[in-house]
């Protein structure tokens, strides 16, 4: 018996050692997935092109670049531009709206679509749910050209807030409020007009997950006391948990993306010092006035501080033992 389980093993670790390792397990699936292989093949080559050649512009960050010269004529300045933005009162100040708006919509948005998914996910009557659904998607299909004038039509002072103000009592004729000429009430406008924008196309993915979620837990909670809220709370809100922690890390990670059409449409010359974000002052400073390098270099310390974000939000959900994106 004993020779017998010796010759067993010797086989098996004879097996395990002639199993290919390292690079040649690699070409090995690579020949077994062949196909998706060649399928994916497009897709890196539009990759390649389109999101990793054109990195090489970044070294016009470190020129004081001249669109008529060669790249090898071209006055090299290091860290020149780096510095005057860091110098420069105007881009401080772009970094800080730029932070302060894509902090709002993370907050509103993600907490509002969180609650929409939740309570949509509780409804029973189909039809009502459907309807529901198709009203909250709707903004998201408008061009935000649509949904700029929307919003300017609302908050004008013949708009419907101010004639509702008036309806109400809160003021009176004559006195209506210029909403978007108060400076430090654009960032609530623009984190406001986001969430009524795209708060029905966010539900989508919390829904999917929602859907995989074992009925027989609602059952088992519904059997034990559990009202309706008690099941969101302990059983809903836990199945979904992954991937509210990777959709989190993935907002954090473009936290220096605040957007630019809304900003762009809905500034003025009243509200600018808090509608002006980093997109804006690469079009404004760099681009209009053909400082080609800052705008570069401005891009370019926004396109690696997301990196950084991206890695910490990574990091700390990796620590804490809960799902992350690698």
């Amino acid at each position: 018996m004993n020779m017998a389980s010796n010759i067993k093993s010797t086989t098996t670790s004879i097996a395990s050692d002639l199993k290919p390792t390292g690079i040649k397990l690699f070409f090995k699936k690579l020949v077994q997935q062949r196909i998706l292989v060649l399928m994916s093949v497009p897709f890196l080559i539009w990759l390649f092109l389109f999101k990793y050649l054109p990195l090489w512009g970044w070294t016009t960050a470190f020129q004081k670049y001249r669109p008529a010269k060669s790249f090898s004529e071209q006055e090299w300045v290091g860290l020149d531009q780096f510095k005057f933005l860091f110098q420069d009162e105007r881009f401080l100040r772009v970094l800080r709206n730029t932070l302060a708006q894509s902090g709002i919509n993370l907050a509103l948005g993600f907490i509002t679509a969180i609650i929409l998914a939740l309570l949509l996910n509780e409804l029973r009557g189909m039809i009502f749910k459907r309807v529901v659904q198709t009203v909250t998607y709707m903004p998201h299909f408008l061009s935000w050209v649509v949904a700029a004038g929307i919003i300017q039509a609302t908050l004008a002072p013949d708009g419907i807030i101010n004639m509702l103000m008036i309806k109400l009592g809160m003021i009176e004729k004559g006195q209506e409020i210029l909403f978007l000429g108060i400076p430090k009430d654009f960032w609530t406008i623009l984190g406001l007009g986001t969430v009524w924008k795209d708060l029905g196309w966010n539900t989508i993915v919390y829904l999917a997950a929602m859907a995989t979620i074992d009925p027989a837990q609602y059952e088992a909670a519904e059997m034990d006391g559990a009202g309706r809220f008690r099941r969101m709370w302990n059983v809903t809100l836990p199945g979904i948990k992954s991937v509210i922690v990777v959709l989190l890390i993935l907002n954090i990670g473009n936290l220096m993306e605040s957007g630019f059409e809304a900003q762009y449409l809905l500034k003025n010359g009243m509200n600018i010092d808090y509608s002006e974000n980093i997109d804006i002052f690469v079009l404004t400073y760099g681009i209009n006035q053909s400082n080609f390098s800052l705008a570069v270099a401005a891009g370019m310390f926004k396109s690696l501080v997301s990196i950084v974000l991206l890695f910490i939000a990574n990091n700390i959900a990796k620590r804490a033992g809960e799902s992350r994106l690698f």
